[in-house]
């Protein structure tokens, strides 16, 4: 068997884009010569890795089992090829809002103090969002705000959180003290669905207010900021995302006695992605504990 790095990266090319004729244009092969690289991977593996559709190419059974194989043969062969250079290999980093948006700039800052020259791309979204695009390799890792149960992915607890629940530091609520009967009836502002912070809510704080319903949804922290401070109602955030807002009174904190409002971040990541030297590195920035990462990076 003769299979090359060439075959591979082809294939994952081809497998992204759906179609050799645009595979071979973000490779610059001509498309006979990306077809033929196919072609003779198949014949080396004895199977069809795509299903043919008209004029696509559909990733099939055998493709996908294939896929996170070559990514971590590829990503092993870019490491190689830097070994002896001082360019590190980007960095995809992907982290539900509260993370994204309140923990990780800091975390950032400091990695590129020291590796001012790694490329590093990170993307905000909710949870669902962060464990779809882990799930699809579209990113190296994810961090989360809850436990993460896809077959797929790897899930390691990080750090603590603490929910705070918040209101206009005018509404009736903030004079407390705070009944389940006048948390019931108050107007809601939440994260969607989808939400790390939605999905703790709803299994801890909510479970004891069965009549509470939601008026507004927002994907936005700093939205729901606003919209509690101009009275439209009440909501509940992680602490870091509402520090500043209960620090200067804008925003008044309810003590909730009757509900855990803590929680636990997690990493995640694919059992068949290559965590590289690199990531492993910037995990320790994250402050994770070096028996973990040394566990990790057994695996």
């Amino acid at each position: 068997m003769h299979i090359t790095l060439r075959q591979l990266e082809i294939f994952v090319e081809v497998l992204k884009s759906g179609s050799t004729t645009q595979a071979s244009s973000v490779l610059a092969l001509s498309q006979s010569a990306v077809s033929a690289a196919l072609s003779d991977l198949e014949g080396q593996l004895n199977v069809l890795l795509f299903d043919r559709v008209g004029k696509r190419l559909v990733v099939n059974e055998n493709g996908r089992l294939l896929y996170p194989k070559v990514l971590a043969l590829l990503e092993q062969a870019t490491e190689v090829e830097q070994l002896f250079q001082q360019n590190d290999s980007a960095l995809r980093v992907a982290a539900s809002t509260t993370i994204g948006n309140y923990m990780l700039p800091e975390i950032i800052a400091a990695y590129r103090h020291e590796f001012p020259h790694t490329p590093l791309e990170l993307n905000v979204g909710n949870s669902r969002e962060i464990i779809q695009s882990v799930v699809d390799f579209r990113v190296d890792f994810g961090l989360i705000e809850g436990p993460c149960h896809h077959p797929d992915l790897i899930s390691r607890p990080w750090v603590s959180d603490e929910l705070v629940v918040f209101s206009s530091a005018d509404h009736p609520l903030a004079k407390g003290p705070v009944s389940i009967e006048a948390l019931t009836k108050a107007p809601w502002i939440l994260r969607e669905t989808g939400s790390g912070t939605r999905d703790v809510l709803e299994h801890s704080l909510m479970l004891h207010l069965p009549g509470a319903r939601p008026i507004m949804e927002l994907g936005n922290s700093e939205a729901i900021k606003h919209a509690v401070r101009h009275g439209i109602g009440i909501s509940c955030l992680s602490r870091r995302v509402v520090a500043e807002q209960l620090e200067l009174g804008t925003l008044v904190e309810l003590k909730i006695p009757f509900a855990d409002l803590e929680r636990t971040l997690y990493l995640i990541y694919h059992r068949q992605k290559h965590l590289s030297a690199g990531l492993l590195q910037f995990l320790t920035y994250c402050h994770f504990p070096t028996e973990l990462l040394n566990e990790i990076k057994s695996k």
